[in-house]
C-alpha cells in the first residue's frame, strides 16, 4: 500500500512577522499559528521553517535579507 504525499501550502514573506521579544533576549517569528523564539533573526526563522514543514506549509529555506536586516 502506498502512502499519501503531502501536499505543501507555499507560504511567502507577507505571512511571516519577525519582531524584537520584549524583557527577553532574542527575537520571535511567527506564521499560520506557529510561533518560535531564537537568539537572532535567522535563528528564529530557522525554527520557524521546521515548525512550518511539520504543518504542512512551505517557506523558503534560507533566511532571506529582507528579515536579516529588521
Amino acid at each position: 500500500m502506498k502512502k499519501k504525499r503531502r501536499v505543501s501550502v507555499q507560504l511567502g514573506l507577507k505571512d511571516v512577522t519577525v519582531f524584537k521579544i520584549a524583557n527577553r533576549r532574542g527575537y520571535a517569528a511567527v506564521a499560520r499559528n506557529n510561533l518560535t523564539e531564537g537568539r537572532s533573526i535567522p535563528a528564529a526563522y530557522a525554527r520557524l521553517v521546521k515548525a512550518c514543514r511539520r504543518k504542512g506549509y512551505e517557506l523558503p529555506d534560507r533566511t532571506p535579507s529582507k528579515l536579516s536586516s529588521l
